[in-house]
């Protein structure tokens, strides 16, 4: 486990280009198993999560070739080899796995699960509703000892209300559905910029997927998809955290492609903590020496406060970085997330840096901004933004801070720390 130095107290300043959104390039990787024809996407970051699933599909004969530097994969699933698959048991332990359900279904119409799906310091991931979705859609489900999945004859369409938002669960029903006999609909979908750039991608392969971006999603199924080139959106994660540490640190950022149709909430967000963010075409950027006040309400005897859950409220991943801004910002916010129940429980590491913050309940926090901050030696929770926002206190503040177990934002981040030099932080890793 690697961990961060950082040398607090220099302002970050100059133009930087955030790199492929993450949770865009797994699902998108798994629909390519949907065609045997060459896809070629641009923008695709490297990642460690990523590396594994290139990993797994290129030893079961995909052939893939990742122009790192370039930021561009190239894959041909035409040797993939279904059999190994029904051999061997779906690969459950590998983070992301979940999103090969509906494609490897389609391909060898038998998966056995022989593992439980596990989850993070978040929460639980359920599997239920993945196999609900399957079942709706013609396949037979089995349990005895492990789960079994068979598709017996083709798929069909179905109209689909799950119990609440879940991102994979929309991306397996969108992948399933995009290729089952009729038309399917799913009221209650999610709608985050990756399930947009899922959808985006398939309709460039030849589905016809309508209501994107929106809580309903209607499917024609087609007999068949082709290949494409396709460009993955920039990651919303990393520009939110590029503006913030601008901000917090007194400098000037300038982001490039940073999908402004994505940011209203944000930015409003953002302005709540005394921070503007302006766009000049699709380049977003904070001037120096923001005010870091935040903003009291007209309703005077209410807290101001930042509210997350599924988009397109909030998203509750960028709630730790707007943490770490207020940590810095005068004035008392409260932040609410409403999705995981484990959202929270890191703040006692950025307690460490003197901050001042209640937990009011495993969703609510209240922090109290504008304490004198001092370094410290913290440990990073198995989240990342939440390891994220450790690091940006720490870079804002006097002295040097270790960051034990910082590995998690190699998964969601490619060359971030270096990025960050390059923008005059002093901050390094450490074995």
């Amino acid at each position: 486990m690697a961990n961060l130095i950082v040398n607090g107290g220099n302002i970050l300043s100059g133009e930087i280009t955030p790199s492929g959104n993450k949770n865009s390039a797994l699902p998108i990787l798994c629909a390519t198993l949907l065609t045997n024809e060459p896809v070629t996407l641009h923008n695709f970051p490297e990642l460690t999560d990523v590396k594994q699933l290139v990993e797994l599909m290129t030893s079961l004969g995909s052939k893939i070739e990742w122009d790192k530097e370039n930021c561009t994969i190239k894959i041909d699933n035409s040797n993939f080899k279904d059999q190994e698959i029904l051999d061997k048991g779906f690969p459950l332990g590998m983070r992301g796995a979940i999103l090969l359900l509906a494609p490897l279904v389609q391909r060898i119409k038998h998966l056995k699960l022989t593992e439980e799906i596990g989850g993070c310091s978040l929460g639980i991931r359920e599997i239920d509703p993945h196999l609900d979705i399957l079942r709706e859609m013609g396949a037979e489900i089995t349990t005895n000892g492990s789960i079994e999945i068979k598709l017996n004859g083709g798929l069909h369409s179905a109209d689909l209300w799950p119990d609440y938002m879940s991102v994979t669960a929309t991306e397996n029903f969108i992948m399933t559905a995009v290729m089952a006999e009729g038309i399917s609909s799913m009221t209650n979908a999610a709608s985050e910029p990756h399930v947009q750039d899922l959808c985006n991608f398939l309709n460039q392969m030849g589905a016809k997927i309508s209501g994107i971006g929106s809580s309903k999603v209607v499917i024609e199924g087609v007999n068949e998809l082709h290949g494409a080139d396709f460009t993955i959106s920039s990651d919303h994660h990393e520009i939110t955290t590029l503006l913030a540490l601008g901000a917090m640190t007194g400098g000037s950022i300038r982001v490039t492609n940073a999908t402004p149709q994505h940011f209203p909430l944000i930015q409003r967000s953002f302005k709540k903590l005394g921070v503007i963010v302006k766009y000049d075409g699709d380049t977003a950027f904070v001037e120096e020496n923001q005010e870091l006040k935040i903003l009291q309400p007209y309703t005077q005897n209410m807290l101001q406060k930042i509210e997350s859950a599924p988009w397109p409220y909030f998203p509750a991943d960028l709630l730790p970085l707007l943490v770490a801004l207020a940590v810095k910002c005068d004035g008392n916010i409260m932040f609410w997330n409403k999705l995981y129940e484990g959202g929270f429980f890191w703040i006692p590491e950025m307690i460490k840096f003197g901050a001042h913050i209640v937990m009011c309940d495993p969703h609510r926090v209240i922090v109290f901004g504008g304490k004198k901050l001092r370094s410290a030696n913290v440990n990073a929770p198995d989240i990342i933004r939440a390891t994220v926002a450790l690091m940006m206190v720490a870079l804002t503040t006097e002295g040097e801070s270790v960051i034990h177990n910082a590995d998690s934002i190699n998964r969601a981040h490619p060359h971030f720390v270096e990025n960050l030099q390059k923008l005059g932080a002093d901050i390094r890793w450490s074995d």
